[in-house]
């Protein structure tokens, strides 16, 4: 199985809402972008919901970040062999930083999951480790975008992200 490592966040100093994955997909590792799959629901989604315009991966991150939130994986690293939740050996996980990044975004004050193995490994192996105040930000855990998640429809995937926007 590879051993697999993700990418920097997505993010800029004035964040309030950060959203976080598990781990990049196949497609994204390979095209070293965030949700690459084409049919991987997250940028039409957040797209929709925050008025992006933009279609280029660059200015839609950016326009993202404009907005406050930033896009991040709870794990830096792990081995895995598809690019399912199911396959990540979970010997092998390595988590983000966390206490760091709070320290550098220290107005990030909600988080919401892209999944159930995202919130599940955040709150087992990140949640513990952190400072007090950092531990106290709200969760939310949201359907994953991915198209593994088929047996929920993009349109009910898009109410239940609606959240993001007025919680």
């Amino acid at each position: 199985m590879p051993h697999i490592h993700g990418f920097p966040p997505i993010c800029r100093p004035g964040a309030h809402t950060l959203i976080l994955g598990s781990m990049p997909s196949r497609e994204s590792l390979a095209q070293q972008r965030y949700y690459a799959h084409s049919r991987n629901s997250f940028w039409p989604i957040v797209s929709h919901l925050l008025g992006l315009t933009a279609t280029d991966y660059t200015s839609r991150a950016l326009q993202l970040t404009e907005k406050g939130f930033a896009v991040w994986d709870v794990l830096q690293a792990c081995t895995r062999h598809s690019s399912l939740d199911s396959d990540i050996d979970e010997r092998s996980m390595v988590t983000n930083d966390f206490r760091l990044f709070f320290k550098q975004y220290p107005g990030v004050n909600r988080v919401f999951f892209n999944g159930t193995k995202a919130e599940s490994v955040y709150r087992r192996h990140v949640l513990p480790r952190l400072e007090a105040r950092q531990a106290e930000i709200t969760l939310h855990r949201l359907p994953s975008t991915s198209p593994a998640n088929a047996g929920m429809t993009v349109e009910r995937k898009l109410e239940m992200w609606h959240a993001i926007v007025t919680v």
